[in-house]
């Protein structure tokens, strides 16, 4: 192998932690993209044929069918991460995501083709779901499985931050491009630069990433000969709790970042009346705040244990749901602000000691394939299938009352999983921050 320092793969916990936030901020830029467009003109380029409130439900509904895939991706990078490895796996994953992202934006319109324009759609949603779905397990256990032991939760977080950093980032991108253009340019043509720009992205990212190596954990793993032939049936035949548990236990945090990237662009400017900007321009300012919140949560992970702190944030979950509503349906910014704020915060808090949390209940050998099932699982609930509830509620009732009933009952549901979860599901872990897991438990 080279000596050179700009060629060598790099095995420095900050390297790896720093690629890995990288290439999860590159994902979840393109898949919150989607979600923002999907909210302000696929109903009219796409589903022109429904009503206002049809072509915003088949609009989320095409957002949500990522979330129906990305089980299947993760199963799939999860099966290959636990036997060839999962470095390979995040490169992979990229390419996926970044290759359908730029053909959406190549995407003729329904005016243009007709019905095949909703139809390829939801087949490109499908490949960014696949793409995203392999992304996260590959993305936190190469931070975490390269940290030092204690400090596991804090170098899991990295990954964690790609989440506000896509939201920021896409933000942004919308921000400029509707303030710089007329609407009418936006809705024709304007919407498609965010999706063409990821390909640029994404040979940023495939830089960053070819230049770390594997980790250590699963390199043990195959020289010790333990790699499984089909990883994902062992997981479920061996580890079912840490399956149940690790999947009830992330539908809170995708809930609320989704509440608040996604729905609530959608809620302040057909519920409130209020500009896009400003909508826009609130969930940027949360943004900020919530990227250094998930450090700090990562922290407290290592410091007071990672079973507590997800706790407390899946806690103020529960407690936030009607506060948060009530302050956002005052239609003040600072009131907005305010809601959205809390809320990110307690996603944060959850986020923070998750992936190491949740990458901790499965030995090394299924490590890939159980933490991506467990994930994604509770990413179709509470990332995919909430903000289409919200909708649909909201269209019901007429009132917030509902939706801050659903987000109380989410939270509650991961609330419970972790605290009913018993040392041996944790991995022995999720109480004392001292106390490291073993490189390769048995199996359960």
């Amino acid at each position: 192998m080279s000596t050179n320092p700009s060629t060598t793969p790099s095995r420095k916990p900050g390297t790896v932690a720093f690629a890995s936030y990288i290439g999860t901020t590159i994902e979840w830029y393109d898949f919150f993209i989607y979600g923002i467009a999907a909210t302000l003109v696929f109903s009219t380029q796409f589903f022109p044929e429904f009503s206002d409130l049809g072509g915003t439900l088949a609009a989320l509904a095409t957002f949500a069918v990522g979330f129906i895939a990305r089980p299947i991706g993760g199963i799939l990078m999860g099966h290959f991460g636990d036997r060839v490895g999962r470095k390979s796996m995040l490169v992979i994953s990229l390419l996926t995501m970044g290759i359908a992202t730029s053909l959406i934006g190549l995407l003729p319109t329904y005016e243009t083709i007709g019905v095949w324009a909703p139809i390829l759609l939801v087949v490109l949603r499908l490949a960014q779901g696949v793409g995203v779905g392999g992304e996260w397990a590959g993305a936190v256990l190469m931070a975490v499985e390269h940290a030092p032991p204690k400090k596991r939760s804090l170098y899991g977080a990295f990954p964690q931050l790609g989440l506000p950093s896509g939201i920021l980032l896409s933000q942004l991108v919308y921000l400029v491009l509707t303030s710089t253009l007329a609407e009418g340019a936006f809705a024709d043509w304007g919407w498609r630069i965010p999706f063409l720009i990821s390909a640029a992205l994404i040979v940023v990212g495939l830089v960053i990433r070819l230049r770390i190596e594997e980790s250590d954990d699963f390199q043990k793993v195959q020289q010790a000969g333990k790699v499984e032939k089909l990883p994902i049936v062992e997981a479920f035949r061996t580890t079912p709790l840490q399956l149940l548990i690790g999947s009830l236990a992330s539908i809170a945090a995708p809930a609320l970042g989704y509440l608040v990237s996604v729905y609530m662009v959608s809620y302040g400017t057909e519920q409130l009346g209020l500009p896009n900007t400003t909508m826009l321009w609130t969930i940027v300012a949360v943004s900020v705040p919530w990227i250094v919140m998930v450090l700090v949560s990562g922290i407290a992970g290592d410091r007071f244990g990672r079973k507590r702190t997800f706790v407390a944030g899946a806690a103020l979950a529960v407690v936030w749901a009607f506060p948060m509503f009530w302050l956002v349906d005052t239609g003040t910014v600072l009131g907005i602000f305010t809601g959205l704020l809390v809320a990110t915060v307690a996603n944060s808090v959850m986020s923070g000691p998750q992936p190491a949390l949740i990458t901790g209940m499965f030995p090394v050998r299924l490590r890939y394939s159980g933490s991506s099932v467990s994930y994604q699982v509770g990413s179709i609930v509470g990332g995919g299938i909430v903000p289409m509830l919200a909708t649909t509620l909201y269209a019901q009732f007429g009132s917030t009352v509902a939706l801050s009933v659903l987000v109380a009952v989410i939270a509650l549901i991961s609330l419970t999983a972790i605290l009913v979860a018993s040392k041996r599901i944790l991995g022995g872990h999720g109480d004392a921050a001292k106390t490291e897991p073993a490189r390769e438990p048995a199996a359960r």
